[in-house]
């Protein structure tokens, strides 16, 4: 890695039906393959079902569901004379939004269920309610930084 300068961030292009660029982030997490136009689909009629079920903005539930998946910290192994220690960091806002969306579609991958554009709504759902396999890995990881509270004073 190069300790000269850092890279300059990329951010994708707004979506082109919510001109969002966290839904454009999220498309791009679904993507397998460069299959852009499959993983906009999956999008977009999930946006749709989450109407037909909720009877709200399709997109507040989503940041809403987001919102409630994105941990606050983390722990980060830190080796310090021979011992590992398992030191809890305060998680960057981009990073979070990594974690929260990778987790979201971790998790609807595992659902049981016919399609993914079915598991997806029931997971976005569910975060936005609180609840689901996303919201519970963010209590655990928060868990396992409060656990770990006393070697914070490792932190760089």
């Amino acid at each position: 890695m190069s300790r000269r300068s850092k890279p300059v961030k990329r951010v994708p292009l707004a979506d082109p039906v919510y001109n969002s660029v966290d839904v454009s982030k999220f498309i791009n997490r679904i993507m397998r393959r460069g299959k852009k136009s499959l993983a906009e689909r999956i999008f977009y009629t999930t946006l749709e079902a989450i109407k037909e079920r909720t009877n709200q903005d399709p997109l507040e539930v989503f940041q809403k569901a987001m919102s409630n998946a994105t941990p606050l910290l983390e722990v980060k192994a830190r080796r310090i004379g021979g011992s590992t220690y398992q030191v809890p960091i305060e998680v960057k806002a981009d990073r979070g939004f990594a974690l929260s969306s990778s987790w979201i579609i971790e998790a609807a991958k595992k659902r049981s269920g016919k399609s993914f554009k079915d598991k997806l709504t029931n997971e976005i759902i569910d975060a936005s309610n609180g609840q689901g396999a996303a919201c519970k890995k963010r209590e655990d990881t928060h868990k396992m930084a409060e656990a770990n509270k006393a070697f914070a004073h490792y932190r760089y």
